[in-house]
């Protein structure tokens, strides 16, 4: 509420002018917001800065904010990314864990990495705002990098090392061994929870939709916040890597975990620059509203014009009411009677479109799910692969397999800021569309994309194996093929392509298209697309060999690479993403993207005329 001692209030074009002279007068709500948005110099998103004030454009948010953002983004991706990519060699070779078993185990990490995410976006967007979730979170998931370095640095930790290297089957890591190493993994993945959906959110946040000049930056915010975490991945699948593999895991653990310390301090540091959203209560309590009161009113009569259902939200921001899933319209049908005015029984349209708004959603991630089924296979199998193949550039360097991910890297950091230069541009003067092509156009790109690569590694792995037939090593597991390691190259690229297209539409479609008061959980979201995903890859594989395997005879997918059917999973992968993409299809003709009522309107229409 703000208070003026006046005569009198004229505003005309923007212009206030305000006579001391009178008693005290109150305005409400709807005349703050107008007086606020006639000033360009504070944000009309309802933002506040690190005092609670509304926020001013001179002073925070925007490219100023945003570095501080990619840096911890930057450092958070380092420090996981570098556990991830090459957690299934720590698996097999220092823990001894069969590799069927360690691929599962790697893709079961992964998916409670990306879906954890629920719990961090929940309690940013209901209870403490993103900032503070970001910083709590941030510091559970140092916690389980400090765990699984010590974990990699005492003997006592790990399994004895094989008397002989050429063994297929070695002491396996057991009892404290391994609840020591899930304890870290499982610390990693929570405090991931809070830091993944929250960061993007809150750089987007930077950016205020409603004024025209910096809402369009956003989509170039999503753009290069992708590629500053390519830049991260690319640090993590290199450098760590090579640590990893050469120096030792307790280098590789170690390093990350001092750099997330970094991001931390660094990130608090920026705290005055940034704009904050406050969190706006249970996002969750808001949809168990609509749907309690859509059921008291089952039998109740839709009005004949929409614009009979209750709505008291403000112009901008008002949902305009839609026709799909009209049967969660009754929620907003106003009956006479003592407890209309409970949110139990009345809702106005605006919160039964925002149930609308998810439940179009979950088509969408549904079919953006199985994109990383197929993709998961390039951080467990294909990493396996690779390191069966020639890998050695001169005399004392070998390319690490965990490393492969760099050409899907290279792909992404080339590319991506050409898509923001050029493409963007180019496919403007066709479809008119301010970002060149719908987010959903772009999603399904990148799914296309995806069955190329899982094309490309069926092809390659069937050479691999007819090189290993022809030189006699398909009962030498451990033994390096003659065939260089850079025939892997074509998938990991497509990879990267998919990335591209897909991880960044789905980051900028879930973002825009979630309710205002459930930002984060939307990118938590789209985060668990990936999360599922890889639950799917654990579930396919565990299904793929009990159907293969016939009394005595393995099924496809062994501890032996070379006398797998690893191809045949390739293809059956391509095939099933081929069928996938077609309801994918099928969704985005159906799916109908909101429309905010009055929400664009210059901020002086919000002011009534008689003043």
């Amino acid at each position: 509420m703000v208070m003026f001692r006046n005569s009198g209030i004229e505003i005309s074009k923007g212009n206030l002018v305000i006579d001391f002279k009178q008693a005290p007068v109150m305005l409400d709500e709807d005349l703050e917001r107008a007086l606020v948005a006639q000033n360009p110099a504070t944000t009309t998103d309802g933002s506040v800065d690190f005092r609670d004030a509304p926020a001013t454009k001179a002073k925070t948010g925007g490219w100023k904010a945003a570095p501080l953002i990619f840096g911890m983004e930057l450092c958070e991706r380092m420090a996981s990314l570098g556990l991830q990519r090459n957690l299934v060699t720590y698996f097999v070779n220092e823990m001894h864990i069969a590799i069927p078993k360690a691929a599962n185990m790697v893709s079961n990490f992964v998916g409670t990495l990306y879906l954890t995410p629920f719990i961090g976006g929940f309690l940013a967007d209901a209870y403490l705002g993103r900032f503070l979730t970001i910083n709590l979170f941030a510091s559970v998931q140092l916690a389980g990098m400090v765990l699984l370095t010590i974990s990699a640095v005492l003997p006592s930790l790990r399994p004895p090392k094989c008397s002989d290297p050429s063994q297929v089957i070695c002491p396996r890591a057991h009892g404290s061994q391994i609840a020591v190493l899930f304890t870290g993994l499982y610390l990693v993945a929570l405090g991931n929870g809070g830091i993944k959906p929250n960061v993007s959110s809150m750089g987007a946040d930077q950016f205020d939709e409603g004024d025209p000049h910096e809402s369009k930056h956003m989509s170039s915010f999503f753009n290069w916040f992708y590629f500053i975490i390519s830049v991260g991945s690319l640090i993590s699948i290199t450098v760590f890597v090579y640590l990893q593999d050469n120096v030792g895991f307790g280098w590789g653990f170690g390093i990350p975990s001092g750099l997330l310390v970094g991001a931390i301090v660094v990130f608090c540091l920026g705290a005055p620059l940034y704009r904050y959203k406050p969190p706006s209560g249970s996002s969750l309590t808001r949809i168990a509203q609509v749907i309690v009161a859509a059921l008291t009113k089952k039998n109740a009569a839709y009005p004949a014009d929409a614009g009979e259902l209750y709505e008291d939200e403000k112009p901008d921001q008002k949902i305009e009411h839609s026709n799909q899933f009209r049967f969660l319209d009754r929620a907003a049908i106003l009956r006479p009677g003592m407890y209309e005015k409970s949110p139990w029984h009345l809702c106005t349209v605006t919160q039964v479109e925002e149930v609308k708004m998810v439940l179009r959603l979950l088509p969408i991630w549904a079919t953006t799910a199985f994109v990383w089924t197929a993709l998961a296979q390039m951080e467990t199998f294909s990493v396996e692969q690779g390191a069966t193949m020639q890998r050695r550039l001169g005399p004392r360097f070998v390319f690490p397999p965990a490393s492969m991910s760099v050409f899907e890297l290279i792909n992404v950091l080339l590319f991506l800021p050409l898509y923001d230069k050029f493409f963007v541009p180019f496919a403007r003067k066709f479809t008119g569309h301010e970002q060149g092509i719908t987010a959903l156009q772009r999603i399904g790109i990148g799914i296309l994309a995806s069955i190329l690569s899982m094309v490309s590694a069926a092809l390659v792995e069937a050479r691999r194996i007819d090189t290993a037939r022809k030189y006699g090593f398909l009962d030498k597991p451990k033994a390096v093929l003659p065939i260089t390691i850079f025939w892997l190259i074509p998938q990991y690229f497509l990879r990267g392509t998919t990335e591209i297209f897909t991880q960044v539409g789905q980051l900028e479609f879930f973002y825009k298209e979630s309710p205002r008061h459930m930002r984060s959980f939307g990118t938590a979201l789209y985060l668990s697309t990936i999360a599922v995903g890889h639950f799917l890859s654990t579930a396919v594989v565990t299904i793929v060999n009990r159907v293969t395997s016939h009394g005595d005879q393995p099924g496809w997918l062994t501890n032996n690479l070379n006398r797998s059917k690893l191809s045949n999973f390739y293809w059956l992968l391509a095939a099933m993403s081929s069928v996938n993409f077609l309801f994918y299809l099928a969704c985005s003709k159906w799916y109908k993207y909101k429309e905010i009522g009055k929400s664009r309107q210059p901020p002086e229409t919000l002011v009534p005329e008689s003043l």
